[in-house]
């Protein structure tokens, strides 16, 4: 999440309802939800709603990555990243022993995100972490702003989906390039033992970033719980959550999504399936391209997006957070400054770089970061650390674009 989408999710409990944004949003529930129920399997209508909620608590939280990661780098506030290392927590209590004991539980049929280690992990991770901070979101940030109607981000939504599809095209090559399986941490050290194993590496990285900032600023924010400007119920509704609130309703939210879908929470796939199915509708033979030959791509080619898991729980986040902005008051009020040359130049190339880089590195923060860690995969940690190395960069060049390093969550 960038700064736009700080804006766009600042506490508005002061603010009047938009009526219209928010019987819009309801509606367009209500028409996918209809449209789904005709199509697809019933279990699509539950996932259009976990989207929904997912775009709530991303909206209301204003629960990112980019934001979080940019303020320790420069400003070394810590309270962003301690919330996205809370939740890897909470998911990985969550997902562990449920993946784990899956048979015995009476769970058939579920798996978790696993991904191989390799070249092409690294510099999809590398590029993605440079892309976001330039494009101004990471996945789930672009796809919430864009549903609570900042323009700027709609730029970046378009190249993401461009680079995600040249990426459809180049990862077979990729893919051979040195590497080496996907490392199962459940399956090599149990679960209890994987549990404790990760627990102790969030531990590790939160007192470090702790340090960090007490070493710069002499305190530290108390960012996970910060005081709420309003009663519970309404905060609840109108926005304004703690980081702790979004932590919890992420990890759960993504829990039911692996209970429901048979696979946690991904964002980037259904991009490269959007431009697919476009330039496939222009006349372009999308079975030249080894990717979309492979089983699950060319299902998902031939199917409609209302039977694809992931493009039904991207409608439901951008009707979600399109939602919450309307309860909060606040569509579209990041986007009313006039936007200059090099901010857009900065979204196309954050833009495509993320597109790119997530095909590479087989999702974004949230489909190999976030269900990656949760799945106990050890790409997903090989993920976080390349793509906020890729990170600094890109936040090193947002000045040139004319792009600020504002305060935010």
């Amino acid at each position: 999440m960038g700064n736009a989408a700080v804006a766009a999710a600042a506490p508005a409990t002061a603010r009047p309802i938009d009526r219209f944004i928010v019987t819009t949003a309801l509606t367009g529930l209500a028409v996918m939800a209809g449209l789904i129920a005709l199509e697809a399997p019933a279990d699509r209508v539950w996932l259009l709603l976990i989207g929904a909620g997912l775009g709530i608590a991303l909206y209301h939280a204003a629960f990112g990555f980019t934001a979080g990661w940019r303020n320790m780098v420069t400003r070394r506030r810590s309270g962003g990243l301690r919330a996205q290392l809370l939740l890897l927590a909470i998911a990985t209590v969550l997902f562990v022993p449920v993946l784990g004991w899956a048979e015995g539980l009476g769970l058939t049929g579920i798996s978790g995100t696993l991904a191989p280690v390799g070249v092409s992990l690294v510099v999809g991770s590398l590029l993605f972490g440079f892309g976001m901070q330039l494009g101004g979101g990471c996945g789930s940030g672009t796809l919430f702003t864009v549903g609570a109607g900042n323009l700027r981000m709609m730029i970046t939504l378009l190249m993401f989906v461009v680079g995600s599809v040249i990426g459809t095209m180049h990862l077979p090559w990729w893919l051979e390039r040195p590497g080496i399986d996907p490392v199962n941490l459940t399956e090599r050290l149990g679960v209890f033992a994987t549990i404790g194993m990760q627990l102790a590496v969030i531990g590790i990285l939160a007192s470090a970033v702790l340090w960090l900032e007490r070493r710069r600023h002499g305190s530290v924010d108390r960012a996970l719980m910060a005081p709420r400007d309003a009663g519970a119920v309404t905060t609840l509704f109108k926005g304004g959550w703690p980081l702790l609130w979004g932590a919890i309703a992420l990890a759960v939210l993504n829990l039911a999504t692996l209970l429901v879908a048979g696979y946690p929470w991904g964002v980037t796939f259904a991009f490269g399936l959007w431009g697919a199915k476009i330039l496939q509708a222009t006349g372009v033979d999308m079975a030249q391209w080894s990717f979309w030959t492979w089983d699950y791509p060319a299902l998902a080619l031939r199917d409609s997006l209302l039977v694809n898991v992931v493009s039904v729980m991207n409608f439901g986040l951008l009707l979600g957070a399109m939602l919450a902005a309307g309860l909060a008051g606040r569509f579209n009020r990041a986007s009313q400054k006039p936007l200059s040359g090099r901010s857009m130049l900065a979204a196309v190339v954050g833009g495509l770089s993320m597109g790119y880089g997530a095909r590479l590195g087989f999702g974004c923060n949230i489909g190999a970061m976030f269900s990656g860690i949760a799945s106990a995969s050890l790409h997903g940690w090989i993920w976080f650390a390349c793509a906020f190395a890729g990170s600094i960069l890109g936040i090193r060049l947002r000045p040139w674009f004319g792009l600020d390093q504002p305060e935010g969550r």
